[in-house]
C-alpha cells in the first residue's frame, strides 16, 4: 500500500492537470478545433530562435562528454557565472557564480530551497490566492502553509492580515510576482511595507524570516510596468526563477535559485542548497539547456501574442458582464464566478467544451482561472460560450 501522505496527495492531486486531460479526452470526442482548453498554462508562444540556434551549436561544437556529463550539483560555474552578470546588468546587484544555483525548473528550484530550510512544524506564508502546488511542496518537508486571505479588491498581499498571522514558528514567506493565478504584479509599494512587517517581526521574534520570490513570470509583463526585484528591498531575499515561460521551455526543466550573500547564514544555506539539490535526485540541472540559456539570457518570447490574447478576452469577457482586473503580468485572467460556487460553474462551462480552473484551487473560491496562452482563434471561438453562459446564470 502507497504511504499516508502519497495517499492524500493523491486524492488532492492537482485539479489544473485533471482539467487537461479532461481536454483531451473531450478533444478525442468533439474534435480539438471544438475544445477550448484554457486549463494548463502551457506558453503557446513560439521559443525563440536563439535557443534553436544554440541547440544545434552546442551539439556541433562541444564533445558529448561536455555536453551531458555531470557536473558540480550547483551547476556548470560558467553557467552560472553568465546569470549572475545578467542579473547585475538588469537590476544593478551584485551577484557571482557562488550566489546562483541551477534548478530543475522553479519547482525543483522551491523544493531544493524548503529542503534547505524547513524543519517538522515550521511555518510558511502566502497570499490568496496562490499557486496550488505549494500546499504539496511545503508538506513534503512536514511545513505548514499558512494561508493569508486574499484581497478581493485589487489581489495586492492582504498586509494588515499578514502582519498578524506571522509567529514565531514562521520560516519563509512566499510571494508569486506576476501572480499565478490573477496576473497582478505587486507593486513597489507593497514589496516596501511587506519587507518591513517581515523586519519588524524578525526583530519581535528574534528570528530570520526569508522572503522567497517565485518568479517565472517575470518577463511577461505589459504596459511597460515594472516588477520590482526583491533582494534590493529586503536583506532575507531567495529568487526562484525559471525559463519556462520566458523562453517557452516548459518541458525541458530549467532554472535557477538566487541566495544573496545578505541572506541569514548564506553560507550555510547555500551548502545545504547544493546538497539538497543531489539528495532530492535532481543531482543537477540539465545539463545541455544550462549551456543553451547561458547563451541565451538575451532572448524573448514574443510577449506582445499574449498581450493581443490578454486585451480580446478581457475586453471581451467584461463586456458580457463578467467581473475581473486586467492582469498586468503572466497569461491569466481571474474572473469572479456569476454564481457562488466557482467548481459548479466549471461544470457548467464544460458542458460547452469550455475547460477552465476553479479559484479554490488557488485558495480563492468565487472566482475561475482562465489561462490564455492559446491560439487567438481559441479565445474567439469560445466567447460565444462564455457569452451564453453568462446569460443563462444572469
Amino acid at each position: 500500500m502507497i504511504s499516508d501522505k502519497m495517499q492524500i496527495q493523491v486524492k488532492n492531486s492537482s485539479v489544473i492537470r485533471a482539467m487537461f486531460e479532461e481536454g483531451k479526452k473531450l478533444a478525442e470526442v468533439y474534435g480539438a478545433e471544438n475544445v477550448y482548453d484554457f486549463s494548463l498554462g502551457n506558453p503557446s508562444v513560439d521559443t525563440p530562435e536563439d535557443v534553436k540556434k544554440a541547440i544545434l551549436e552546442i551539439l556541433d561544437t562541444i564533445d558529448s562528454a561536455g555536453i551531458h556529463g555531470y557536473m558540480n550539483n550547483s551547476g556548470y560555474e560558467e553557467v552560472r557565472d553568465a546569470i549572475a552578470k545578467s542579473i547585475n546588468e538588469k537590476y544593478a546587484t551584485a551577484f557571482n557564480h557562488e550566489n546562483i544555483i541551477m534548478t530543475v525548473g522553479a519547482a525543483g528550484g522551491l523544493n531544493v530551497i524548503f529542503k534547505t530550510l524547513l524543519n517538522p512544524g515550521d511555518e510558511v506564508i502566502t497570499f490568496a490566492p496562490f499557486f496550488g502546488e505549494y500546499r504539496n511542496y511545503v508538506a513534503n518537508y512536514e511545513g505548514v502553509l499558512v494561508i493569508v486571505p486574499a484581497n478581493t479588491t485589487d489581489f495586492q498581499p492582504n498586509l494588515a492580515a499578514f502582519s498578524e498571522q506571522i509567529t514565531p514558528r514562521t520560516k519563509a514567506v512566499i510571494i508569486n510576482s506576476p501572480n499565478n493565478p490573477t496576473g497582478v504584479v505587486y507593486s513597489e509599494e507593497t514589496i516596501i511595507k511587506l519587507a518591513h512587517i517581515m523586519r519588524e517581526k524578525q526583530k519581535e521574534f528574534g528570528i530570520a524570516i526569508y522572503l522567497i520570490s517565485d518568479e517565472p513570470y517575470r518577463e511577461l509583463a505589459y504596459d511597460n510596468i515594472d516588477v520590482p526585484y526583491l533582494t534590493k528591498y529586503y536583506e532575507n531575499t531567495i529568487i526562484g526563477y525559471s525559463f519556462s515561460k520566458s523562453l517557452s521551455l516548459p518541458g525541458e526543466r530549467i532554472g535557477y535559485l538566487v541566495i544573496p550573500n545578505e541572506v541569514a547564514d548564506s553560507e550555510d544555506v547555500k551548502a545545504a542548497a547544493n546538497i539538497a539539490t543531489r539528495i532530492l535526485g535532481f543531482v543537477n540541472a540539465p545539463s545541455l539547456f544550462q549551456r543553451v540559456i547561458a547563451r541565451c539570457l538575451n532572448a524573448k518570447v514574443e510577449v506582445a501574442a499574449y498581450n493581443q490574447n490578454r486585451e480580446l478576452l478581457y475586453n471581451a469577457l467584461t463586456s458580457f458582464g463578467y467581473e475581473c482586473i486586467k492582469p498586468q503580468g503572466a497569461f491569466y485572467l481571474f474572473v469572479k464566478t456569476p454564481i457562488a460556487d466557482d467548481i459548479e460553474f466549471c461544470s457548467l462551462a464544460k458542458q460547452k467544451n469550455i475547460l477552465v480552473v476553479p479559484g479554490s484551487s488557488f485558495g480563492c473560491p468565487g472566482y475561475i482561472r482562465i489561462a490564455y496562452c492559446v491560439a487567438y482563434k481559441t479565445i474567439e471561438n469560445a466567447l460565444p460560450g462564455f457569452k451564453t453562459l453568462i446569460a443563462e446564470l444572469s
